[in-house]
Formats: C-alpha cells, sequence, structure tokens
C-alpha cells in the first residue's frame, strides 16, 4: 500500500485534508468518493483531476467509489448560473450515468474481484424514495443554519451584491451532498470524500453528519482547482469543452489540446493528467529545460492522456493528422481520415461550394482555383501558380492541364488545394 497522501503532495494536487487523514489512510484499505455531475453523456477534461483522485486512490491500494448525482442532477443548478446543468428526466440520467461509467472504466478497475475494485453508485437511488418531511426529520435537524450560514460558498453569495440573493434550494444542497456522504458511510463504511478545493464546504458538511448522526469520524481531502498560466480557463478551448467523448471532440483536437499546452502548464499537468512516476518526469523536465523547442513535456503529456482516454490506435490517427499540416504527408494520408478529423485538422481553412456535375465532367485547375472558387485572384494569377509548380491537389504537385474528379473527393465531399507550404483551400461538393 503506497501513501497516497504524499503521491498527491508531489504531483502538486493537494490542496487541504483533514488533520489525521493520512494516518487514516496508512492503517488499512479505505473507502472514498468523488462525485461527478451527469448532466451530459460524457465527462470533459475539466473532470479529469477528480477522475486522477480516483485512479491514483486505487494504484495506492484503497478502494474508490464514483458518485453519479442523479438526484442533484434533477435538481440542476441551484444557483440558476449554468445553463449546462439543466433539469433532467430519470431516463437522461441513466443514460447518461452508464456513458460516464465507461469512460471512467479507462482509469479505474470496475470488473476485476479486487477488494478494492471500483464502484459506481447513483444517489438518485437513496433520495428518491425520500419524502420531503422524512428528510428535514432525520438529516436537517442534526446541522443548524449557524453551521449551514458559516460556510464560506454560503456567505459569499448572501454577501454578494447580486439582487436574487440565494434559493431555498441552493442553501440546502450542502445538506443533500452531505447526506451523500453518510448514506456511503453506513452502506460502504466510506470515510473519505474527495473533491475539488471549492467543495471543502459541502465535504465537511458530510463529516458533520457521519459525526452527529453516524457516531464515526469522515475526512476530507481537497485538491487545487486546475488554472492556466495565462490566466484563461482549464479545460476549454474556442470551441468550449475540451470533451472526453470522441464524438463530441476528436481524439485530433484532443491531442492538440494537450500539444499546445504552455511550458509552464506542461510542467504542472504531467504531473497531474499521467501516471507517469516522479523519476520519469523530472528526466522530462531536465530534457525539456535543455530544449524547449523540441516540446518533448507536451508530446509525451498529450500521448499519455490521449492513450488513456481514446487508446493508443486513435493517438496514432492524431499523430497522422497532426502531420498533414506539419509534416509530409501523402493523398492516401488524407484519404484515411474520417470525415470529422478531416474537419478538424483544416478547421478555418477558407472554402467553396462546387457543383456535383462539375467534378463528374472533371473540373479544370483553373475553374478550381480562380473562375470557380475566387481562392485566387485571377485565371492570370492561377496560371503562373500552375507553371511555377506551387500548387497541389490532395498533396500531389498537379499542372494546369489537371482535371479533378470524383477519385480525388476525400470522404466523398472534399478536395483539399494547396498554394505552397502553408496556404490551404477546400473544395466542398455540394
Amino acid at each position: 500500500m503506497k501513501n497516497f497522501i504524499e503521491e498527491l503532495q508531489w504531483r502538486g494536487m493537494l490542496h487541504d485534508c483533514m488533520p489525521g487523514t493520512e494516518e487514516h489512510l496508512l492503517e488499512e484499505m479505505r473507502s472514498a468518493y468523488v462525485g461527478f455531475d451527469p448532466t451530459a453523456d460524457s465527462l470533459h477534461i475539466g473532470n479529469l483531476v477528480p477522475i486522477m483522485l480516483l485512479a491514483h486512490y486505487q494504484r495506492c491500494g484503497h478502494k474508490p467509489i464514483a458518485l453519479v448525482g442523479g438526484a442533484t442532477g434533477m435538481i440542476g443548478d441551484p444557483s440558476g448560473k449554468s445553463s449546462e446543468r439543466n433539469l433532467l428526466d430519470e431516463k437522461t440520467l441513466r443514460h447518461n450515468q452508464e456513458c460516464v461509467k465507461a469512460q471512467l472504466g479507462h482509469f479505474l478497475d470496475f470488473e476485476s474481484n479486487a477488494k478494492n475494485a471500483a464502484i459506481l453508485v447513483n444517489n438518485y437511488d437513496w433520495m428518491k424514495e425520500f419524502s420531503f418531511l422524512e428528510f428535514i426529520r432525520d438529516v436537517g435537524k442534526h446541522i443548524t443554519v449557524n453551521y449551514m450560514m458559516a460556510k464560506d460558498s454560503v456567505k459569499n453569495r448572501i454577501g454578494s451584491e447580486s439582487k436574487e440573493g440565494m434559493s431555498f434550494t441552493e442553501f440546502t444542497y450542502q445538506l443533500v451532498q452531505g447526506y451523500d456522504f453518510l448514506h456511503l458511510y453506513k452502506a460502504h463504511a466510506t470515510t473519505i470524500q474527495m473533491g475539488g478545493s471549492d467543495q471543502w464546504g459541502n465535504i465537511t458538511t458530510g463529516t458533520e453528519l457521519i459525526r452527529r448522526v453516524g457516531g464515526g469520524k469522515g475526512y476530507a481531502i481537497t485538491c487545487p482547482l486546475i488554472t492556466k498560466s495565462d490566466g484563461s480557463k482549464f479545460g476549454k478551448s474556442e470551441g468550449g469543452n475540451v470533451w472526453l467523448d470522441a464524438k463530441r471532440t476528436s481524439p485530433y483536437k484532443f491531442y492538440q489540446y494537450w500539444l499546445n499546452t504552455s511550458d509552464e502548464d506542461a510542467e504542472k499537468y504531467i504531473k497531474i493528467f499521467t501516471f507517469l512516476d516522479k523519476e520519469t518526469i523530472d528526466t522530462l523536465i531536465q530534457e525539456h529545460t535543455k530544449a524547449p523547442h523540441t516540446r518533448v513535456l507536451q508530446k509525451r503529456l498529450g500521448e499519455e492522456v490521449t492513450v488513456l482516454v481514446h487508446g493508443k490506435e486513435e493517438y496514432e490517427k492524431a499523430i497522422a493528422a497532426s502531420n498533414i499540416l506539419f509534416g509530409k504527408s501523402t493523398t492516401e494520408d488524407l484519404k484515411s481520415l474520417d470525415e470529422q478529423t478531416f474537419l478538424d485538422v483544416f478547421d478555418g481553412v477558407p472554402q467553396s461550394e462546387i457543383d456535383t456535375l462539375d467534378v463528374e465532367n472533371g473540373l479544370d485547375m483553373i475553374g478550381a482555383l480562380a473562375a470557380k472558387t475566387g481562392f485566387l485572384k485571377s485565371n492570370g494569377e492561377a496560371r503562373r501558380a500552375l507553371k511555377e509548380n506551387a500548387i497541389s491537389v490532395n498533396k500531389n504537385k498537379v499542372q494546369e492541364d489537371y482535371l479533378i474528379s470524383k477519385e480525388d473527393l476525400i470522404a466523398d465531399k472534399y478536395v483539399l488545394i494547396q498554394r505552397g507550404k502553408k496556404s490551404y483551400f477546400l473544395l466542398k461538393i455540394k
């Protein structure tokens, strides 16, 4: 059994923990849980920190529990601030739960017969039969309003200048989360809850319920909220969330997110988002310091996380797709891309629609470059570029007599034209 607290400390993943937590973990195998919001059928990379908390916890010999917040998902965002946490029906929540479990399965062992095999629970299963009267009688009476008002999360909301104030739902949210901890303490001997540093108040409400109702002791562990060195939000790209589901964020775009990380962030992230040991990471950091232009940290970070989430094969496809823009590639490489990855690679490249008949009859290069598309300003400029051997169709150099045909189509609807090394244009068949 490895020392979990020490593991978190050197990785920069420990923000705070209750006194006695480390000793508690060293005594024997313990159960700990982390909650996940089930309001989408995929997690995103903002969820990777709590996922890695559970994964390291299991690798240190302890039992991880992933809690899907089906009941709290049915409440939605009690503050009304998040449009992403809408009220959902049970069928949708169950579907999302299965999707989330499949993604967690890349990081956690749910299937083995090991004593510390992970389990997934849904708080809707024990909250759905709870009447309001039962809840305020059996749970609410044990926590005073004074105690709840002392929480920073409550004080910040009530003390803010917001006209809306704080709803009763939002105020009691900590009680619902606290009861989850009490339930898991009774049902699974769970003594630890983990989460982001902003969850400290809700977690400690659970430890208070365990003390007052369960007659036992619960512990809290929080990790820092991950930020980017430039001040922008971690886990967001220009297109929004970076999802773990390949249908929402292609493996190519997923890999590119990590590859484009700054040097400062890469040094931090490789400790948090990979299972590489300290010696390996220290060596990579030294290599990177000597030759930062090689981006060895970013490449290894991108490889480790992409393989974890999408598998080796998808990682290799992402590398091949990256080489299409930044290295030598062929028509075959282009045609091997699925449509979504192809569009991701050439995201933002100007394009023009052409008629199917033009391709079926054979589209001449002057038409493809200027007359029918406007890629180049004039037919004369198109002829000059062709004579200079500066034009490629799907990565193959072509002359003025070349005709674009159906055989050139990528994903049955695209043709890539290129002038020089960096000027791209897409023809889309309508």
